[in-house]
């Protein structure tokens, strides 16, 4: 048989089954794998929201998909070209992420009676033989069967041989894209290093799929995919969980603090408690509380002590630790609160993504309780954001949201992770002991940043009240009078609004300076922008893109580079909350661009979004 290699600068892969199928694993070794290669790449992996769904059913479904190529790349994919699908549910719920002529690579034994009923299909509807997958190249793999052939002399249990699939469908994918198997084969021996046979049986399934795909009829076409032309330096695979954990634990090195973080599992926030666990040995500290206000108020007790105090949730989670964020605004200490959003309200849909709460960091607190707020731009984009948003509240004593969301928690890119020599420094004082030839201590004097100093109890000669009713101006005792409290309030606001002074100035990411349309970004919207704009540009449009990092305060410039555009588009995956933010800061007439079904935007969607907002101003 002749195979034909074709050179592709981009291609895009998803693969799907239920949620016991292994498609999580799958994606994230050819990941590796691809990484590896020198080739750039994002990922989306989507889990379903129940732990354990029934099996067979299109809510168990997950799916991990991959966008790799030679060239620079900035999403996981609109569409895929090749769609591996281990049942019918798979099939089933995937389907419409696959484009017209892709490659259906189905595993027929999950198309059997029991499945197509379980799937909705009925079983005297299988679509692999009604016609409805014309469109498309089906290539048709009893997986399971050939998985069982090849430990068909393993002493394996039934159960062990049925979790191997995964490795045969690795095999095939490996062999059709020209990828090697080394890589995976070294993740086994770690992973399985004290199971020796299910090392082996995992190495010889793999190895069996790709010499399937080598010696098959079925398969005739390869695929190779060059190197991109990527920076010199250090890379290595990250998520943006593992970023923002990086990006903590550089602050707490770089401020030569400990780090304690006190939290309560939530989806997709766990994996930062999952991770930082690892690392006490660099003085990092891990609580898993019994609720979410016990897990921010033991942050605010860490800070309180000199410690760099940061808590994490999702919206839901955030939501009950209102009160306490806004006591740790009211003693005006450091406090670090991640939010890794997801599809809401109340608890939505847990593992889709979703910027739904911009407008709850900003407000959703009682009373005037001003923070200040940052957001990610990509799964690498984490660590330095995380890292800033540290600085922050450690420079300027307020808490700082970091809004992150599920698409950057759980994605992935190769990132070229910095030295410790090129971080910047974070600079921490604590208000120094004093005998008693010093006057009393006044806690709520402040620098020329408004930021007051930071008082750490058991220091002598420091003493002073702490707690959340208002405090009079310098003494920090209790105080009713009204002209203190509204000098106090907008003392506090004056001491945000500062940390303005102190962040970069806002940048155009693509295009012009100035001219007729301005693209405005914030959070995991930025590569879908970015490749929009682009290609928009080649189109021969007159527009530019600039994503904000800084939510509160603005970047000082902001204002200044709106005005340089006669109209500025705000796509945003909700009903419309910077948007908001700019019309009532700027008076600008910015115009929204919004989804809201828990997935980020698709560029060919966004362009077709934006070229009618065109229209309509042409």
């Amino acid at each position: 048989m002749k195979v034909k290699d074709h050179v592709r600068d981009e291609v895009t892969i998803r693969f799907a089954g239920d949620s016991g199928d292994g498609m999580q694993l799958t994606g994230s070794l050819f990941t590796n794998t691809t990484a590896l290669e020198g080739n750039d790449l994002r990922t989306l992996p989507e889990f379903p929201a129940e732990i354990r769904a029934p099996a067979g059913t299109v809510p168990g479904v997950s799916s991990f998909q991959l966008h790799f190529g030679s060239k620079e790349i900035m999403t996981p994919g609109d569409e895929c070209d090749v769609l591996v699908v281990m049942n019918s549910a798979a099939l089933k719920a995937n389907l419409t992420m696959l484009k017209k002529g892709g490659v259906i690579i189905a595993n027929t034994s999950g198309f059997d009676k029991r499945n197509l009923n379980l799937s909705k299909y009925g079983d005297e509807n299988n679509p692999l033989d009604d016609g409805s997958l014309d469109n498309y190249t089906l290539l048709e793999v009893d997986i399971s069967k050939l998985t069982k052939e090849s430990l068909s002399d393993s002493d394996l249990s039934y159960k062990d041989i049925e979790r191997a699939k995964n490795m045969f469908v690795l095999g095939m994918l490996y062999w059709m894209y020209n990828r090697p198997l080394n890589s995976t084969i070294s993740f086994l021996e770690t992973k399985f290093a004290s199971k020796p046979d299910i090392t082996q049986a995992n190495i010889k399934v793999l190895k069996d799929g790709y010499h399937y795909g080598e010696t098959t009829e079925l398969f005739t076409d390869t695929y190779t995919v060059k190197k991109a032309a990527i920076g010199s330096g250090d890379y290595r695979n990250v998520t943006g969980n593992k970023a923002t954990v990086l990006g903590l634990v550089a602050a707490a090195r770089q401020s030569n603090l400990p780090l304690f973080y006190g939290s309560y599992p939530i989806t997709p926030a766990s994996d930062v408690l999952h991770e930082l666990s690892k690392l006490k040995n660099f003085g990092i500290y891990t609580f898993q509380a019994e609720d979410e206000i016990a897990a921010a108020s033991s942050a605010i007790g860490a800070a309180f002590g000199g410690s760099l105090g940061v808590t994490s949730s999702s919206g839901p989670g955030i939501a009950l630790k209102g009160e306490a964020i806004g006591l740790a605004m009211m003693l005006e200490l450091p406090l670090v609160v991640l939010n890794i959003q997801r599809a809401g309200p109340s608890t939505g849909m847990p593992t889709k993504t979703e910027q739904s709460d911009l407008l709850q960091a900003m407000y959703g607190r009682n009373g005037e309780s001003p923070v200040a707020i940052v957001a990610p731009a990509t799964p690498a984009d984490c660590f330095e954001t995380a890292f800033e948003a540290c600085r922050i509240a450690l420079e300027h004593m307020v808490p700082v949201y970091y809004l992150s969301d599920g698409y950057l928690a759980n994605g992935s890119e190769p990132w070229n992770y910095p030295q410790q020599k090129d971080l910047k420094k974070i600079h921490v004082s604590f208000e120094p002991a004093r005998n008693g030839d010093h006057e009393k201590f006044l806690p709520y004097v402040r620098d020329e940043r408004f930021v007051r100093s930071w008082a750490i109890p058991g220091t002598a000669g420091i003493e002073h009240r702490v707690g959340g009713l208002e405090k009079e101006e310098l003494s920090g005792d209790v105080s009713y009078d009204p002209d203190n409290h509204q000098k106090m309030t907008m003392l506090r606001q004056a001491k945000v609004d500062k940390i303005a002074d102190f962040i970069p100035e806002q940048k155009i990411d693509t295009g012009n300076e100035k001219g007729r349309f301005l693209i405005l970004g914030w959070g995991s919207t930025y590569g879908m922008i970015r490749t929009a704009t682009r290609e928009l540009l080649e189109e021969g449009v007159d527009i530019s893109h600039a994503q904000v990092r800084y939510l509160n305060p603005f970047p000082k410039n902001l204002g200044d580079l709106l005005a340089g555009f006669d109209h500025v588009i705000v796509p945003e995956i909700n009903t419309g909350q910077l948007v908001r933010l700019i019309r009532d800061k700027f008076a600008i007439p910015a115009i929204a661009i919004n989804k809201i079904k828990g997935r980020p935007f698709f560029v060919d969607e966004l362009k077709q979004e934006i070229r009618e907002v065109i229209s309509s101003k042409s």
